[in-house]
């Protein structure tokens, strides 16, 4: 589903997300952690008003994944988002893992949280990624029966490509993650071995391996996609990876930054 040319004839499109998980990653599972708590909170308190003063001075879109309970604990962020330009996306009710659900309370929960953060933010979402980036077999179903225009939750490819349900077309576009483009295994998640990272890894070094990504991208004339959380990027240490990243594609040209929801929609009107 890779365009012969993105938007205004660009070679390339940018694509950067948050997971705004804050305190749902202690409270997902009925976490009483007040310390875990209070570094998801940095993420609110701290890190996306940061994130957003970057997206401002480098006039750069952004989606933000927001779980509905996130929402509800910080109503004031996401309307700031939303005032700002960005996009709302879902990401489940409390960050739950939808593999573990019934269909029905998978459904009750999607819907639940579309409607929040219709409320909240004043917008409703158009696109899910599912916490964890954990897809049930009902996921796919429940997508398009609320209408959503795209998933940014599985690994299939690089570029934006149609789910299949039963073998015919969804129209539901896929924007594809991978942890290679999220800065969760470099810095928090080290020591898991299915990541294959066994410790911390230098910020140097994850802009070093975000760059090569993006030049890659570009070369392809294809999708770069990146998944950060304002309570792991953006650390006074660690926020210099997104700054330069982001004047390295501007100095490379030919790139449309654009949000998830604005890429789903060109790749499937303008597919190759």
């Amino acid at each position: 589903m890779r365009p012969s040319a993105w938007k205004d004839g660009a070679r390339c499109a940018f694509a950067i997300s948050f997971d705004s998980d804050h305190e749902t990653n202690e409270l997902q599972a009925g976490g009483k952690s007040i310390g875990r708590m209070a570094w998801g909170q940095f993420g609110a308190r701290v890190g996306v008003p940061r994130l957003l003063r970057l997206l401002e001075r480098e006039a750069v879109p952004a989606t933000f994944f927001v779980p509905a309970v996130t929402a509800l604990i910080h109503p004031d962020e996401q309307r700031r988002i939303v005032g700002a330009g960005h996009e709302i996306g879902l990401h489940g009710w409390i960050h739950e893992l939808n593999s573990q659900l019934p269909e029905e309370a998978e459904r009750d929960l999607m819907l639940r949280a579309a409607d929040t953060l219709e409320r909240v933010a004043g917008v409703r979402p158009v696109g899910l990624r599912t916490p964890s980036w954990d897809f049930s077999p009902h996921t796919l179903g429940l997508e398009t029966e609320m209408g959503l225009a795209y998933d940014s939750s599985l690994m299939a490819d690089e570029d934006c490509y149609e789910l299949l349900l039963a073998g015919e077309p969804t129209g539901v576009v896929e924007l594809p993650v991978e942890w290679v483009r999220d800065d969760a295994p470099y810095f928090m998640m080290y020591g898991t071995p299915a990541r294959g990272i066994r410790q911390p890894s230098a910020a140097a070094d994850v802009l070093d391996i975000w760059r090569r990504e993006f030049d890659a991208a570009w070369a392809d004339g294809g999708l770069f996609q990146l998944t950060c959380h304002p309570h792991v990027i953006a650390y006074r240490s660690r926020l210099f990876v997104l700054e330069e990243l982001i004047a390295h594609a501007r100095a490379k040209g030919d790139v449309w930054f654009a949000t998830h929801a604005e890429v789903a929609s060109f790749a499937k009107a303008n597919a190759a």
